[in-house]
């Protein structure tokens, strides 16, 4: 993790310069952009370690499949996996205390120099487990915190990210200080070193903290601006779990130069392009990051911005990797992750992406009859891209007509109107009359047009020279 990864070497015992901190801007100067030097897991020999629930449908290859794809992201090399069926964690080291004697004993076997859990770790139990271990101990968050960590380009996943590191890592700055731990105060001498620079590092997390949500609070209401600004444009976005193939499928529909990598998390950002879907005209298709299994908490408060699009999107396209065993399991997650995020997810087309790579076509099937609205393709091949067109096609119209509106040039009320709510396909001017073909959400077809307009639907209705007040145009 990066703000970890440097922990040692900012909160040092002898960080004299921390004492006397006071303003924001001596905070910043230390806190600002931590550098990182090299990745926490990287090039480390790694045990797995995954406790599962039985009241769960977890299976142990599901765990220690995804944590494995996880720890290979940023390079660490698994020598051992260990597992453990276990209904309520213990309390000091989550595994119980065979399975610690077993985890002992693999460490000395393999040479192992870090332990993963794919569970979430208390402070505690991390510190716990070092000091039985005699090896260092990171979680799932933490590797995933790591991930996202070298991932991040622009300037509000940066953000992002530092704050998710830091919510992560106030909780666990004890276990910075082990190495003062035997230093106490004495009689009438108050708190011993390390509490005194604990309370020290608390103010400086705190104060960065609150600055960088603040930061964020802005760049949301700049997204947000940016997001209504197209309102006059139909957009789609992507969403998906990690890995699907999103950026992919982004990449062929769009033409768009992408960057596509087969790793977890290859794209923490959102990027928007033009999509000409045929016989229809244009949307704007956006891709935002994917998700996983217990996503930690730190970076779903954090990236609320970055999935804004999906948010106010007129249709959310859910790729699936239709190739992957578990694909069920992941659209459950998705889902999830969507309905914290308060985006409704209720009625996506499901893209059934990789059918080029799926030996069994039974399975895919059966996710077909489970999901009446999907479509198969392969984002790869390309296979399945006219049928997908044609959905999105057809799901955009059932909200929308093709209307003509003619009215006055100088009928800037309705000009205005039609900018916000409508996408306009052509203007036409005739003297002093201009024509409109566009695309109306249905709710407003039948509104009483502004003075002397002329509304002439696909079906061939008219409604003109109503001359009451409109509610809409």
């Amino acid at each position: 993790m990066l703000v970890l990864s440097i922990d040692r070497k900012i909160f040092s015992s002898g960080s004299d310069r921390f004492t006397n901190l006071r303003s924001p801007t001596a905070t910043r100067a230390l806190l600002a952009e931590p550098k990182r030097e090299e990745l926490k897991v990287h090039a480390r020999r790694v045990v797995l370690v995954a406790v599962l629930d039985p009241r769960q449908s977890l299976t142990r290859e599901e765990a220690l499949e995804e944590l494995r794809g996880l720890v290979q992201t940023v390079g660490a090399n698994v020598v051992g996996e260990l597992t453990q069926n276990r209904g309520t964690p213990d309390p000091g080291t989550y595994i119980g205390k065979g399975k610690l004697d077993e985890l002992k004993l693999l460490l000395e076997q393999t040479d192992a120099d870090l332990i993963v859990f794919d569970n979430l770790l208390s402070p505690a139990q991390g510190k716990r487990l070092e000091e039985v271990t005699g090896k260092q101990v990171v979680d799932r968050s933490e590797v995933i915190l790591d991930i996202f960590a070298t991932h991040a380009r622009t300037y509000e996943a940066r953000l992002q990210v530092e704050l998710a590191q830091l919510l992560y890592m106030r909780p666990r700055l004890t276990r910075m200080w082990t190495h003062l731990e035997r230093i106490e105060g004495g009689i009438g001498s108050g708190r011993g070193p390390g509490e005194k620079q604990l309370e020290t590092d608390r103010r400086l997390v705190d104060r960065r903290i609150s600055e960088l949500q603040r930061k964020l609070k802005e760049v949301e209401k700049r997204r947000t601006r940016e997001v209504a600004n197209r309102r006059g444009h139909l957009t789609v976005s992507l969403v998906g779990y990690t890995n699907a193939g999103k950026s992919t499928l982004m990449r062929a529909l769009t033409g768009s130069d992408m960057y596509v990598a087969d790793k977890l998390f290859a794209t923490l950002d959102t990027r928007t392009r033009k999509w000409t879907i045929p016989h229809w005209g244009d949307v704007l298709l956006s891709d935002t990051v994917g998700f996983i299994r217990n996503l930690p908490h730190h970076l779903v408060a954090s990236f609320r911005s970055t999935l804004e699009e999906a948010r106010h999107a007129d249709l959310l396209l859910h790729v699936v990797d239709a190739s992957h065993p578990e694909a069920q399991h992941q659209i459950e997650t998705v889902e999830q992750v969507l309905t914290e995020l308060n985006i409704d997810c209720e009625h996506p087309i499901l893209v059934l992406n990789k059918i080029d790579a799926v030996d069994d076509r039974s399975l895919v099937d059966v996710l077909r009859v489970r999901h009446a609205n999907s479509v198969t393709v392969s984002a790869k091949t390309g296979q399945g891209f006219d049928r997908l067109s044609a959905a999105v096609a057809e799901r955009l119209a059932d909200g929308y007509l093709d209307a003509r509106i003619e009215t006055g040039a100088g009928n800037g009320r309705l000009h205005a109107f039609l900018a916000e709510h409508a996408e306009v396909t052509a203007t036409d001017y005739a003297d002093s009359r201009v024509t409109f073909s566009c695309r109306i959400p249905r709710r407003f077809a039948h509104a009483n047009p502004d003075d002397n307009a002329t509304v002439t639907l696909l079906d061939g209705s008219q409604r003109d020279d109503a001359r009451d007040e409109p509610d809409q145009f």
